[in-house]
């Protein structure tokens, strides 16, 4: 299997260093770029395209410009925060922007490595301090509770139901027979009808929906 190539940015000598030791004593993980500013991100993204680039929020240059270009414009690196800011505005506008991932400062080792392993798969990450805090700012409540006036097709619950798996797109596709195609063109229906904006804000609807008793956690593969 081929190692996970990844890149740190933090402004922060030691704990760059330090961050670079372990990961580099991993044979699950090789290190390609490390750097200290916003305009590092967009570089390494650039020059050696990583699986996955762990970027802290609070260094120089414009870090949220940064993730929106690198997400845009270099969709196979996959990004996350890694901060000590638990602000549940500063998580949702770098979820918005477009990290799959948001661990803090104070998380262990194995979190941050399961974070990185679960982007490298195209899933979502968020600590679990900030995750609840984040569903609650995203205001999914109230379109939960009006959940009843939004029809699904059985397929698009399917979708729904592998979402809350935390399958990627890839998965889904295998799982239901369908192409990877298909499944983005679900996708984007079911952003229109949960009236939400991206992937994040899909599963956590989806989470609310099943919360509230209205889909069942169970595919149908027929």
């Amino acid at each position: 299997m081929q190692p996970i190539t990844v890149a740190f940015v933090d402004d922060h000598p030691v704990l760059l260093s330090g961050i670079c030791q372990l990961f580099s004593s991993s044979d699950e993980f090789r290190i390609v770029g490390v750097g200290s500013t916003a305009n590092d991100v967009i570089e390494i993204a650039g020059s050696v395209t990583p699986d996955v680039i762990v970027i802290d929020l609070n260094m120089p240059g414009r870090v949220i410009e940064a993730i929106a270009k690198v997400a845009n414009d270099y969709s196979k690196t996959k990004l996350i925060a890694f901060t000590a800011s638990g602000n549940i505005d500063t998580a949702i506008s770098t979820l918005e922007a477009g990290v799959l991932g948001y661990v803090l400062k104070g998380s262990t080792l194995s979190e941050l490595t399961e974070a990185i392993r679960q982007v490298h798969n195209g899933e979502t990450y968020m600590s679990p301090r900030v995750a609840a805090n984040v569903v609650a700012g995203l205001q999914v409540n109230a379109r939960a509770r009006t959940a009843p006036t939004v029809r699904f097709s059985s397929r698009e619950e399917d979708v729904l139901r592998f979402l809350l798996q935390g399958c990627t797109n890839k998965e889904i596709a295998h799982s239901l027979s369908l192409s990877e195609k298909t499944v983005k063109h679900y996708m984007t229906v079911l952003i229109q009808k949960l009236d939400v904006r991206n992937r994040v804000e899909v599963v956590l609807a989806a989470q609310e929906l099943a919360s509230a008793g209205g889909l069942s956690l169970t595919p149908s593969l027929n």
